[in-house]
């Protein structure tokens, strides 16, 4: 079975790949290396998903807005590699930052919305390594922000 079959098979329905909004580039391939630059937590009709884990949202609104940047992450993928996403050999690295308030202790409870996802779609190629990082504060006050690195064939 394809990625892509997978993923209509689990009835997942990708975002658009946003085109960055800074002075920077939505993904670079360096060799046989697949950078994502961070995703941020938008919800499925658009919508920033914003505040802070702890304080107006709960861990599990947390983990739905880390799934919601796993999507993304996909989805950038998917442009990068001009819709074929049998292309991705291994996905190497999530870097998650949340949002929270300085008691919160959760992250890595939050970043698993991402890493979940991105294992449930590409299986052991999908198997990562990670950090889970606290912020006081992320770009437009978003909840969530996550980037990636992927190993290409």
């Amino acid at each position: 079975m394809t990625i892509n079959n997978k993923i209509d098979e689990l009835k997942i329905i990708l975002p658009e790949a946003k085109a960055p909004v800074g002075s920077y580039v939505a993904t670079k391939i360096v060799g046989n290396l697949l950078y994502i630059s961070g995703q941020i937590s938008v919800d499925e009709n658009g919508k920033l998903i914003k505040g802070k884990i702890g304080k107006e949202l709960t861990t599990d609104e947390g983990y739905n807005a880390a799934k919601r940047c796993g999507l993304s992450i996909v989805s950038q993928v998917k442009t990068a590699c001009n819709g074929d996403l049998s292309r991705v050999k291994s996905c190497v690295k999530l870097t998650g930052f949340v949002n929270s308030t300085d008691d919160f202790i959760e992250q890595p409870k939050v970043i698993n919305g991402a890493s979940d996802l991105i294992s449930l779609i590409f299986g052991e190629a999908g198997m990562h390594t990670r950090a889970a990082v606290s912020t006081n504060s992320l770009p437009l006050g978003v909840s969530v922000e996550v980037d990636a690195i992927f190993e290409l064939y």
